[in-house]
């Protein structure tokens, strides 16, 4: 293989997370944080528009694979639920609410995050020689923040993030992005992802080689689809690519 670049997925990859999104905490925290906000609302009302906010941007969506806002879902709940006393928070405070919400909900639903063993150490002796790239489904509300706090920020440019582009993997897009970012053919990438369809399928269709990280989370079949290599262990990456 002439590998020039190394591509990852994060969740299930690179990073062991586990999230509750609709965790009944979530939405009491977050019933309670709006009465603040001059918005009086039932933590299951909150819970309904939300994810019935969710459903019509995927609904309204043009795209195979649609991706949601989650900004966007918090910004039209306050809109929609405004008091006059909302309505007279400083302009810069009810600025910063949706995505004040967007990161809160994310932070009460989330109850693991932590790396893969092996995985910072393989990282460390790749990025001495391939620039090294993130292709994820996420909101940038949160990708970016998680990534900082397992350590692995630092190690990625450029880092696509489905929500930024309102599509999600397997769209061969957000796989072009990295690759044209990078300034490498397909033909010289590698990507390393643990679901079948999303990543595997989604980074062949755009030419990259492929690697499946047998993880505890994502798809395991799809269609014929099939890896070339696939890994148990993130140090067999190295031997992949030939390195001590």
């Amino acid at each position: 293989m002439d590998i020039r670049a190394v591509a990852f997925d994060v969740n299930g990859t690179l990073v062991r997370i586990l999230t509750q999104d609709g965790m009944d905490q979530i939405f009491r925290s977050v019933a309670h944080f709006l009465t603040y906000q001059g918005i009086d609302l039932h933590r299951h009302q909150i819970r309904d528009l939300y994810f019935g906010a969710m459903k019509e941007q995927q609904q309204a969506s043009p795209e195979e694979h649609p991706e949601f806002d989650a900004v966007a879902i918090w910004r039209s709940i306050i809109q929609e639920h405004a008091t006059e006393f909302t309505r007279g928070l400083p302009p810069g405070k009810l600025e910063q609410l949706p995505l004040f919400l967007a990161e809160m909900y994310r932070g009460i639903s989330r109850c693991r995050l932590r790396l893969y063993p092996h995985v910072r150490e393989v990282l460390d002796v790749l990025r001495e020689r391939y620039p090294l790239a993130i292709v994820t489904d996420a909101q940038s509300t949160y990708a970016r923040g998680e990534l900082h706090k397992v350590g692995l920020l630092d190690y990625f440019d450029p880092i696509v993030v489905s929500g930024d582009h309102g599509y999600r993997k397997p769209d061969r897009r957000l796989f072009q992005l990295a690759l044209d970012a990078i300034g490498v053919a397909a033909e010289h990438a590698l990507y390393v992802g643990n679901d079948l369809h999303r990543d595997i399928f989604g980074a062949r269709e755009v030419g990259m080689t492929t690697v499946k990280f047998e993880s505890d989370q994502g798809a395991d079949v799809h269609l014929d689809c099939v890896p070339d290599y696939t890994i148990t262990e993130f140090r067999d990456l190295l031997k992949i690519l030939d390195l001590p």
